[in-house]
């Protein structure tokens, strides 16, 4: 069963209780109900981004992932392209 999904600022927020708080990771894990390993995973990935650097972050990797598909689509149509040409001769 797939829990809350966080926002990026809502992870940074969390994070960042964590490290002002006197509280231990455990407790505020707890408060906000996830889990030791995913809030260990959020400190690994937006460690010690701020939130305007963390929607850059999330905004590049949109961007990357959108030229990939775009290459892989033109790769697909040269090997298309190459084989109908094989074909012909």
């Amino acid at each position: 069963m797939k829990g809350k999904r966080h926002t990026t600022e809502q992870k940074i927020r969390i994070l960042r209780e964590a490290e002002l708080s006197d509280t231990t990771i455990l407790d505020v894990c707890r408060s906000h109900q996830i889990s030791e390993q995913t809030f260990h995973r959020w400190k690994r990935e937006f460690g010690m981004l701020e939130v305007d650097q963390a929607k850059q972050l999330k905004e590049l990797k949109r961007e990357n992932g959108r030229l990939k598909r775009m290459l892989a689509d033109e790769m697909l149509g040269k090997e298309l392209l190459k084989e109908a040409l094989e074909k012909k001769l």
